[in-house]
């Protein structure tokens, strides 16, 4: 949501945002609507302080025996009564229509985040690792993880496509990646676990900026509830309408849930294997702080992330998004994009946000600084450490061996029960 003091302020700062964005200047209607509020608003407050006058007056007249002013003033009275409801309709209409107005509109880009229209123009930050130089063509692998474990057909056969069934020694490795990422996420890098709700309420999805504009991307329940997409809605929503103190911040939480996209938007890409999937787990980074901490703790979030793909000895680049291909509520996003052999190129694997105060305006989150007496919003972040099911993928593929086995990096030795290699079924 943005600060319409903002925008009254600094009108041009905010359609030349928008124009970052590839949109079109907005503030001239939205200051319209605003002003149009603010009447309707000043409008009723006089009214309402001209009745209780008048209300004042009338025992005045009916106390000095002049009736026929006092009967005026109950006319009076009657009239701003009768006219107040019609006023407090329409103020909620202008207030709806607003509202509906700034919560449809992205947050605005960070100064130094590259212009683009779409992944063409993200900007190249950093490699870490080389690519291995295989002896044999690497496999794509939905080719050989079915002799592994990957049961395409068996998810498939139960919920449809972009559904997996993981089996034995697969399901394992799943296990064993999410649980070292977690791990590693709260005994390193200081983020608290969370189990969260798998089901949360329109309000929770309007403050991390889903709805209303993606609801089509999401799964809904008959009565109402929505499954979340990420656990950044679960996690970051603890926060709603709250005043944080000053003392708690940052809080860094992390939470290792089934995530759920119908992704209506997306059909034909990825349909095949299993890095696009309805069904999927990934470990949520969030973290809630002062404005001022707010880029170090962006540097930070994306250091923790960038540690799992290192300790796990997969190459991978670090990608600063242009403003073309950011999400809804971000003003600076990292991606990190890690190598797949089969594709001979970089995939995206972790997509980590600073969204500044965007969130923390639609859910109504704040602090209060040291020495001051107004409250001011929370700046939020989040980002996956990581995809679990798209780690998954990496490891397959760059670990694999000619003979269709696949070794198991050492970081997940503790994890794996003395297995050191997925070999294929007979």
């Amino acid at each position: 949501m943005h600060d319409i003091r903002f925008i009254r302020e600094n009108p041009a700062a905010f359609d030349a945002g928008l124009a970052r964005r590839g949109l079109a200047p907005l503030s001239t209607q939205i200051l319209a609507l605003d002003e149009q509020s603010r009447a309707i608003k000043t409008q009723l407050q006089v009214g309402q302080a001209r009745r209780n006058e008048a209300s004042k007056l009338i025992g005045q007249a009916m106390g000095a025996g002049d009736k026929d002013k006092a009967e005026a003033l109950k006319a009076e009275v009657a009239a701003i009564k009768e006219s107040t409801p019609a006023l407090e309709a329409q103020d909620r209409e202008v207030g709806e229509a607003l509202g509906a107005m700034l919560a449809a509109i992205p947050n605005l880009p960070a100064d130094d985040v590259p212009q683009g229209d779409d992944e063409a123009d993200n900007v190249e930050v950093s490699r870490w690792g080389t690519p291995r130089d295989f002896d044999f063509a690497p496999q794509d692998h939905a080719d050989f993880g079915p002799a592994l474990g990957l049961d395409f057909e068996g998810g498939a056969a139960l919920s449809g496509a972009r559904f997996t069934a993981l089996r034995g020694q697969m399901a394992r490795l799943h296990r064993a990646l999410a649980q070292f990422m977690l791990d590693r996420q709260t005994a390193e890098n200081g983020y608290e676990e969370v189990n969260p709700p798998l089901l949360v309420r329109d309000e929770a999805l309007f403050g991390t900026g889903q709805l209303p504009k993606f609801a089509e991307d999401l799964f809904r329940t008959t009565d109402g509830r929505w499954l979340i997409p990420t656990a950044e809605v679960s996690l970051t929503n603890l926060v709603a309408n709250q005043i944080v103190p000053l003392s708690d911040l940052p809080v860094r939480l992390t939470a290792l849930t089934p995530c759920f996209r119908s992704e209506a938007g997306s059909a034909g890409r990825d349909t095949r294997g299993f890095i696009r999937q309805h069904q999927f787990e990934k470990v949520e980074l969030v973290a809630i702080c002062a404005p001022d901490e707010s880029e170090a703790e962006h540097e930070r979030m994306c250091a923790a992330a960038e540690g799992i793909l290192q300790a796990l000895g997969l190459p991978y680049r670090k990608m600063l998004l242009c403003t073309g291909d950011m999400g809804f509520g971000a003003r600076k996003t990292w991606d990190l994009e890690v190598w797949l052999p089969s594709q001979n190129t970089y995939r995206e694997i972790s997509s980590v946000s600073n969204c500044g105060d965007f969130q923390a305006r639609r859910m109504n989150a704040r602090y209060k600084p040291e020495g001051e007496k107004q409250t001011r919003f929370l700046h939020t972040l989040n980002g996956s450490g990581l995809a679990v099911g798209r780690t998954l993928v990496a490891v397959l593929e760059n670990y694999q061996q000619a003979d269709g086995s696949v070794i198991v990096p050492e970081a997940l030795a503790p994890y794996m029960g003395g297995v050191t290699r997925l070999t294929p079924k007979a």
